[in-house]
């Protein structure tokens, strides 16, 4: 580790100076609060090992390239004698907050509570440093906390690049990012038309929140995660990995791992709002209310969305009305979201935030006859996280999490044209989690701790059609579940780093296993490295599964279910061109055996999925101005055994692409975003006549997207997509319905 001194030099008014000297292996966090402040600087001083820190602090620099449009003042790193991290041109009764962490593996620049939009960077040169003392970038993000590469392909999203796509939901944001493959989004979303990622179904991977999991491992009653119950005005992040981050959260993540992370309050009390109207009745209205006072900071948002989505659709549609319209597609949906956030100390914080959401849709999916059928969906998600910094340092942090997830389902229609049936699910779970990330050495990372889940599934059921009365009634059913973890990552040489991870699970209903995973990254040079991992992976059927009946469907359960059980595994190369140019390369398989269907009307474990693709993915900064993205992802997911042996999982597409253009300068925001979905399998809902090897056609959509500032506090929004207006199907016969405008407000006071 280096030892240095740290001094903060704070300009006040007519140049009052003031230093504070700080002599341990790392800072901390230092805040400045004055009516005046002209000028912040943090000078690192009489290290032993110069270059490597100027190589650090180049990084650092990088690392807040991807978000210097959303800072407000004048940022530069200087390259003198001693290099300067310095901050100019502060507003007037602001808050300057920089956290500084120097070390090998650690260097870090925070700054918070920003308002002038003027931004000036200037980079050290690559030139500036000598080959031989040249290291591999390290990925940050957007708080400027740096994260270690990992042997598995990490793909982040942040506030303001969700803003400017124009996202309302998780499900827009995750659209947008390798591996996916959602048509549950937009107009003619539909939960049945899909939500996959990596050939895997969203009850195949992880889903948290805040580091939390909230996914509800429900498959009837359309009872999997609804990612468009999440406000995307909530959020800060999303965080998409895979491979060995299965040890930390999850055996279920044969695709991967989602962590949404949501916003926190900061600074002077803030109000932002937007108004939202749009074609076929659609509306949004979102507030958003942060601040922070002395040691507290909040977060309180509201959102209210609704659509009718009664437009024409094309002979054969699903749901297609007498009058030719869409029928039963209304969605209504309302979120509310609450952060609280207490700094105990300077080594201790407690967070609490809770989410509601309240659902009300109509559902599509047969087609014949029209399905009338409703879903009502109400969430509450609450959580409560004590975050440690133990011993004198920064290397040894513990997070206690304690949470309550609970979803409840009800789903209600005719059956037959002549009976009724509605079924009414109340899925509970009660989370703890200890987590302690531990840099043991300086080459050496250790995360481990214990998860504990209670979960509870209530159902009652009501069905008139006359063979399944005898199933109804009610059922009570939960499940215990307890794991230890343990990543270990080895820094075996400047370049080579291997981790190791074992999850050993304990239930109460299908005992103990063990799940592994292995992982190394090489970085051959500065700006290419190659990366792989393999990891075992284990789900186990859900309770709906095993014990209940479908009345929607007339599903029955089968408590003789096998859980699926296998291995993911990826390899690749990620590249950095430059600063500004990144590109990541994955090849990416799974081995599914057991895996969980339909057979003649009930649950059953249908046999081998063999999953083989390719993602790629391509950032360019081009200018502080200008940036692009662009993603392609192949999916080859092979059924291996049983009548359809040979044939692709349904509705899961062969080839799938996005690509992003977008322009952001003084409030402007211009932004182009193109689609591409290959067609999908059909095999669930079919025509007469039709074969289950049939394909949907393939699609090519464009959105536009412009902000324009009215004030510094209001700008006027609009988003039109499907430029060509061509209708398409998304899915299993449910239909885009062509050129779609929104036109909106934003504020912020």
């Amino acid at each position: 580790m280096l030892k240095q001194n740290l001094n903060l030099k704070l300009t006040l008014g007519a140049a009052s100076t003031a230093f504070l000297g700080i002599n341990p292996v790392f800072a901390e966090v230092l805040s400045v609060k004055a009516t005046e402040v002209e000028d912040v600087a943090v000078t690192v001083n009489d290290w032993s090992n110069a270059k490597r820190n100027t190589l650090e602090l180049r990084k650092a620099n990088r690392s807040l390239n991807s978000i210097i449009n959303a800072l407000p003042n004048e940022f530069s790193i200087e390259q003198n004698s001693t290099p300067v991290l310095r901050i100019r041109n502060l507003e007037p009764k602001t808050e300057a907050k920089l956290l500084i962490e120097t070390g090998v593996n650690v260097s870090q620049a925070k700054l918070a509570q920003v308002s002038t939009p003027s931004i000036v960077t200037q980079a050290i040169s690559d030139e500036s440093l000598p080959e031989e003392e040249s290291a591999p970038e390290e990925e940050v993000v957007v708080e400027g906390k740096r994260q270690k590469p990992t042997s598995s392909p990490v793909y982040r999203i942040q506030s303001d690049e969700i803003r400017k796509q124009g996202a309302d939901s998780a499900a827009e944001i995750l659209r947008g990012l390798p591996g996916f493959a959602i048509n549950d989004v937009g107009y003619g979303a539909d939960i049945h038309t899909g939500t996959f990622y990596r050939g895997a179904s969203i009850n195949q991977s992880v889903f948290l929140l805040n580091g939390r999991p909230i996914g509800t491992n429900v498959n009837t009653y359309h009872g999997a995660t609804d990612l468009n119950g999440i406000p995307a005005g909530a959020i800060e992040q999303v965080e998409l990995s895979s491979g060995t981050s299965a040890t930390l959260y999850g055996s279920e993540a044969v695709g991967g791992v989602v962590n949404i992370i949501t916003k926190k309050g900061s600074g002077t009390p803030k109000l932002n709002g937007l108004a939202q109207f749009g074609s076929y009745g659609l509306s949004n209205y979102r507030g958003n209310f942060t601040g922070s006072s002395g040691k507290v900071n909040y977060i309180l948002s509201y959102e209210r969305f609704q659509a009718d989505n009664d437009y024409r659709v094309p002979v054969g549609a699903a749901n297609r009305g007498a009058d030719g319209r869409l029928f039963n597609g209304d969605t209504k949906l309302e979120n509310y979201y609450g952060s609280f956030g207490l700094d105990l100390n300077s080594r201790n914080t407690l967070s609490l935030d809770v989410s509601a959401i309240t659902s009300r849709r109509g559902l599509l999916y047969f087609g014949f006859p029209l399905q009338r059928d409703r879903l009502n969906h109400d969430k509450l998600n609450a959580g409560l996280t004590w975050r440690s910094q133990l011993g004198s340092s920064n290397d040894s942090t513990l997070t206690t999490t304690l949470s309550f997830n609970q979803d409840k389902f009800n789903t209600s229609g005719p059956a037959q044209g002549r009976f009724f049936r509605t079924g009414d699910l109340d899925s509970r779970a009660l989370n703890a989690r200890v987590e302690h990330n531990w840099q043991t050495s300086r080459t050496n990372n250790l995360r481990w701790g214990i998860d504990l889940q209670n979960a509870f599934l209530t159902g009652e059921l009501s069905s008139t059609v006359p063979q399944f009365s005898r199933l109804n009634g009610e059922i009570e059913r939960d499940r215990f579940q307890a794991s230890l973890f343990a990543l270990n990552t080895w820094q075996i040489t400047n370049n080579l780093q291997a981790e190791v991870g074992l999850r050993q699970n304990f239930t109460s209903d299908f005992g103990s296993y063990l799940n592994p995973s292995v992982g190394a990254r090489w970085a051959i040079s500065p700006n290419v490295a190659v990366r792989g991992s393999v990891v075992s992976v284990h789900r186990n059927p859900g309770l709906d599964q095993l014990y209940l009946f479908d009345t929607v469907h007339n599903w029955l359960p089968n408590p003789d279910l096998d859980p699926e059980t296998g291995a993911s595994w990826s390899a690749g190369v990620d590249v950095q061109l430059s600063s500004r140019l990144t590109g990541q390369l994955t090849y990416f398989g799974s081995r599914l055996s057991d895996r969980l269907g339909i057979q003649s009307g009930r649950w059953a474990n249908i046999g081998l999925v063999n999953t083989n693709g390719l993602e790629a993915a391509v950032r360019w900064q081009v200018s502080p101005q200008w940036s692009t993205f662009v993603n392609y992802t192949y999916t080859d997911a092979k059924i291996g055994s049983g009548a359809e042996k040979g044939l692709q999982l349904s509705s899961i597409p062969y080839s799938g692409a996005q690509l992003g253009v977008g322009y952001a300068s003084n409030g402007w925001e211009v932004n182009l975003y193109a689609s591409y979905f290959s067609g999908a399998r059909r095999a669930i809902f079919l025509n007469p006549g039709d074969d289950s090897r049939e394909f949907s056609p393939g699609w090519i959509n464009l959105d536009f997207g412009v902000r324009i500032p009215i004030t510094n506090q209001l700008g006027f929004t609009l988003l039109l997509e499907n430029l060509a207006d061509r209708t398409y199907e998304k899915s299993n016969r449910i239909y885009q319905p062509g050129l779609t405008y929104r036109l909106g407000v934003q504020s912020s006071f």
